[in-house]
């Protein structure tokens, strides 16, 4: 049986191991933030072509430059819609590309440590970045760009490997006051 790939959405269903009972905890798509610098090629590009007719005789070159700026901004930002971190029950992945789809997974019990790196912009659009550091040297998933409310990511990332049972729970010793 051959599988259509969709162009247009992020397939992640497809990517799940539904016989091992893998079940989506959090899908993390690309913030807004993340396609500033995309936006501007498009607004660059529409602004060329609609100043094409005081080009005079070079209207063609300013046109040809208008459109290309601007499809190349607007594939840009599909490829941040086509880019999503997964995290599952049973491990993360990532899955991004247009054309040809690219998967990177790493399954819970390889997580050793995640670092939220939020710059100056993050702090006020609220995004960061996630790296994650695991038991592999050579790893496709390393550092996740963009990611909306790193913090609370984070914390729900280690929630799944803590409930996973992967690390063993902390246990609190209650320790009683007798007064001394």
């Amino acid at each position: 049986m051959v599988r259509r790939t969709s162009y247009l959405r992020p397939d992640i269903d497809r990517h799940l191991l539904h016989d091992d009972g893998e079940v989506v905890i959090v899908e993390i798509a690309k913030p807004p933030v993340a396609a500033f610098g995309p936006a501007g090629w498009v607004v660059v590009g529409v602004a060329l072509l609609l100043m094409m007719g005081y080009a005079g005789p070079g209207w063609w070159l300013m046109m040809l430059i208008g459109l290309a700026l601007a499809v190349i901004g607007l594939f840009q930002i599909h490829e941040l819609h086509m880019d999503r971190f997964v995290v599952t029950n049973l491990r993360v992945f990532r899955v991004h590309g247009v054309f040809e789809r690219h998967v990177a997974t790493v399954p819970l019990m390889r997580i050793l440590d995640i670092t939220v790196h939020q710059p100056f912009l993050g702090t006020l659009f609220n995004y960061g970045h996630l790296v994650f550091e695991s038991a592999a040297q050579d790893q496709g998933l390393r550092d996740i760009k963009y990611v909306d409310d790193p913090f609370t990511m984070e914390h729900t990332i280690e929630q799944v490997i803590q409930r996973s049972g992967v690390r063993p729970i902390a246990v609190r010793r209650q320790v009683e006051d007798d007064g001394t």
